[in-house]
């Protein structure tokens, strides 16, 4: 008898082990993509800083010698010129091909690296971001940010304590992103306001259901055998997958949501 309680005792240490190193890998997840967050909003908010001005004589003048007027009464600087033209693209499209390096290399990477090459994609986003605060106002994109937070974390936290299997639902979800890139591209060359409601509607959805799924995949990823490396390179991977769901939601429900100037 005394040694079925000590197998009790010894199964229930294990077990209560296990859970303490789960909360602190999700813990540390999230805490990865707080930051990455924070490092977003930062960029963001000094770009545009350094982007406008409501100075004529800090302007960027055009042909005519008058600087173009925004509404708002805010004007672009040479820089804001400069970064809201052509260059918007490159960084757009570098940013790409940062998060697809990251995502098929950071297995190989030291943590070290892989937390700079995150933190630097974050950045890199911040920067592109600049130019929603030129479409939509400061109040509208603070009211979107909040909503998006907390639909995120109801999903999140309903992922991490569900006991359905989200697989299928995942492979489903998977489907549709597929969709709205293809969507997303014909939208592009056709511009059609229905397409584009059409889009945001289902990006809605579709980042919605996406952190759940993400949130239990990362959750089940977790093993307590992993060393220090391994479980710092997979806490910055779950950390990358839930920051591009919050921010593609973000986008969404600011599309559907936001004010424009």
């Amino acid at each position: 008898m005394a040694d079925f309680d000590n197998r009790v005792a010894r199964a229930s240490t294990t077990v209560d082990t296990i859970d303490a190193g789960l909360r602190a890998y999700m813990l540390r997840v999230y805490n990865y993509m707080l930051a990455g967050l924070v490092v977003t909003g930062i960029a963001s908010y000094i770009t545009f800083l350094a982007a406008v001005t409501t100075d004529p004589a800090k302007a960027a003048h055009l042909a005519n010698g008058q600087a173009a007027i925004l509404p708002g009464g805010i004007m672009l600087t040479s820089f804001g010129t400069m970064l809201f033209g052509p260059l918007m693209w490159v960084l757009m499209f570098g940013s790409l091909g940062l998060v697809m390096f990251l995502s098929f290399r950071i297995n190989k990477m030291s943590v070290a690296a892989a937390q700079a090459s995150f933190l630097g994609y974050a950045a890199l986003i911040g920067v592109t971001f600049a130019s929603l605060l030129l479409v939509y106002t400061y109040a509208s994109v603070a009211q979107v940010f909040f909503i998006t937070a907390a639909t995120f974390g109801a999903m999140s936290l309903w992922g991490y304590t569900t006991k359905s299997d989200l697989t299928s639902f995942g492979h489903f979800l998977f489907m549709g992103l597929i969709g709205i890139i293809i969507a997303s591209v014909v939208g592009f060359f056709w511009q059609s306001a229905m397409l584009q409601w059409i889009i945001s509607v289902a990006g809605v959805l579709i980042f919605t259901g996406l952190t759940a799924y993400d949130t239990q995949s990362i959750k089940d990823s977790y093993a307590a055998s992993d060393d220090d490396a391994t479980s710092g390179r997979k806490a910055i991977f779950g950390a990358l997958r839930l920051y591009l769901d919050f921010i593609n939601l973000f986008l969404m429900l600011l599309r559907l949501m936001g004010n424009r100037r």
